[in-house]
């Protein structure tokens, strides 16, 4: 089956962690990868920088899907812009799922995420765009995360947690069932978060 072509936005550690899944789906070829003008022509694990990111509308066509890489710690401003930038000129989103990730088939995930290595996304979960759902975290039972959210390394979110728009959880908290999390919040890592959280 011939692979789908995909772009990348952002050249940091975070795409160092999307290609390794990336690859290990075998759906998708890396075209390349945008970043800074000073690192046009370096390379992340055999792939590209190959132009800016202001440049990547050149690169649109019907076969192409883009996934944004840059990464997400507390605020998620930069994605945001990227994810829109490319929506208005009617880019296609690639959702990118590890093989090694459990995603039941009564959840949804938007377009443009990356569900990585070892997560579990259980039933009558709803995972919105642009988001990063990270190494071993965990989402139970009828779940909600907003878009542009990022849920960090081995987080544990309980049944019916509710995550705002351009929320970051750090690595592993853990928040009680019913928990309640405002758009644009920052949760600490290592902690326990209980009820409603401003």
């Amino acid at each position: 089956m011939k692979k789908m072509k995909i772009y990348l936005l952002g050249g940091g550690g975070h795409c160092i962690s999307a290609i390794d899944v990336i690859e290990s789906t075998g759906d998708y070829q890396i075209e390349g990868i945008f970043d800074l003008k000073e690192k046009v022509g370096q390379e992340i694990l055999g792939y590209k920088i190959i132009d800016e990111d202001r440049n990547v509308g050149n690169y649109l066509d019907e076969d192409a899907y883009f996934l944004i890489t840059v990464g997400q710690i507390k605020s998620s401003e930069v994605r945001r812009r990227l994810f829109y930038k490319l929506a208005s000129l009617g880019a296609k989103f690639a959702t990118i799922v590890s093989p090694r990730a459990y995603v039941s088939k009564f959840s949804k995930v938007g377009a443009g995420t990356l569900v990585l290595h070892d997560v579990v996304i259980n039933a009558d979960v709803t995972v919105g765009l642009n988001c990063i759902i990270n190494t071993k975290s965990l989402l139970e039972h009828s779940v909600s995360v907003g878009d542009h959210c990022h849920i960090s390394t081995g987080a544990v979110l309980n049944g019916d947690c509710r995550i705002g728009r351009d929320s970051f959880i750090g690595s592993n908290s853990v928040l009680e069932q019913g928990c309640i999390v405002n758009d644009e919040s920052v949760l600490s890592a290592g902690k326990f978060h209980r009820g409603s959280k401003k």
